[in-house]
């Protein structure tokens, strides 16, 4: 994982480099994607539904937020009531990346894991 941590809005965000073959020259590698595994199934996450379902039994809850801002709007949010943790993820789950997925990991380290694919 690397990139440019890009501050803006009060929000610091990892943009990441993709590599030159990402742009699709002839003779060139593969770009190597992320994925996150749910380790006790061995199961890949392949959607918000798969991975709400997986969080939900690990203690975590959808939080929606109060104020209807734009925030709110594009962001799906879980919450634990044992902690003040927080995991915010994009609506749209092909904008979610690895920020996302080692987010996740960290606030669960016994059951998720990135992986490459």
């Amino acid at each position: 994982m690397s990139g440019v941590w890009v501050f803006r809005n009060g929000v610091v965000k990892l943009v990441e480099n993709h590599p030159a073959s990402a742009a699709g020259p002839p003779g060139g590698g593969a770009v190597r994607r992320k994925a996150l595994l749910h380790t006790p199934t061995g199961e890949v996450v392949a959607s918000y539904a798969s991975l709400e379902r997986k969080l939900v039994a690990l203690g975590w809850e959808r939080y929606y937020a109060g104020g209807g801002g734009a925030a709110g709007d594009c962001m799906l949010r879980f919450h634990k009531r044992s902690s003040v943790d927080l995991i915010s993820l994009p609506k749209d789950f092909g904008q979610f990346s690895s920020v996302h997925m080692y987010d996740v990991v960290i606030k669960n380290r016994d059951a998720f894991r990135v992986i490459d694919v």
